[in-house]
């Protein structure tokens, strides 16, 4: 593998991971605040299965620069800054309430389902082989919150009118998920990725029927936030997620 595809590669992992964790960091913020008993238990394993998959492309990235793969996620999670993060801005902004948690979820969720079902075609046989085994575990995801959707928009009027206003709050987000990077060209040229902005009719496809069940109108898409730019908010959950490790960065766990 030549450096500029390597190197490639790892940005492209890194922001799976990114993704991942801050996701999972904010759904972790509901633990002991869901609705129900039952979805606090459940939803509290959701975020770690998040994490959990951070881990995995960490790692992976960590394969591929040859370094050692603790070492290398530990630095990644809790040593970097806002600006570095790869994430996009849908998973970074505060949980808000039940409804723009849930709808964020699904919309994520969907994306990556359509991601995950390319990335297991992918020619470089470490990634195909983690998208496989991740989408496995996405699955039971994308149910739970398909089943939210459902429920809260079908639900009373007080729901159905939070979901709607959680879809417009969230939907330019969600469309700068398919914002290529720079550097993506190479990776489908050599068919290890597919072409993110690609992905996005199919995605359409998917999340239309469960949105117009749910008797949820899209929005008129407004102006998309770039993918390289933070909010405020990221900061704010980096320094409540890095504070103990960075009290003493050489502390063994």
């Amino acid at each position: 593998m030549n450096p500029e595809l390597k190197q490639a590669l790892v940005d492209y992992l890194l922001a799976m991971a990114d993704d991942e964790l801050i996701l999972g960091h904010r759904n972790s913020e509901w633990c002991g605040h869901a609705p129900i008993l039952e979805e606090d238990i459940a939803f509290a394993n959701i975020a770690l299965d998040e994490i959990g998959h951070a881990i995995v492309w960490y790692e992976l990235a960590a394969d591929v620069l040859g370094e050692e793969r603790e070492t290398y996620a530990n630095r990644m999670v809790y040593f970097r800054d806002a600006p570095d993060y790869r994430n996009t801005q849908m998973v970074e902004l505060p949980k808000g309430d039940w409804a723009f948690t849930m709808l964020r979820q699904y919309l994520f969720d969907q994306f990556e389902m359509v991601r995950l079902e390319k990335l297991a075609q992918s020619s470089y046989a470490p990634l195909s082989e983690a998208a496989a085994k991740i989408r496995t575990e996405e699955m039971y995801h994308l149910r739970h919150t398909q089943a939210w959707v459902r429920r809260l928009g079908l639900g009373t009027e007080e729901s159905h009118r939070r979901m709607q206003t959680a879809l417009n709050e969230i939907w330019p987000h969600a469309i700068a998920l398919f914002q290529p990077s720079d550097s993506e060209i190479l990776l489908i040229n050599a068919e290890y990725v597919p072409a993110t902005s690609a992905l996005k009719t199919e995605w359409m496809e998917r999340i239309m029927s469960y949105l117009q069940e749910a008797r949820l109108t899209l929005p008129q898409t407004s102006v998309v936030p770039s993918r390289t730019h933070h909010t405020e908010h990221l900061a704010a959950l980096l320094s409540d997620l890095q504070q103990i490790a960075r009290l003493d960065p050489m502390a063994k766990w």
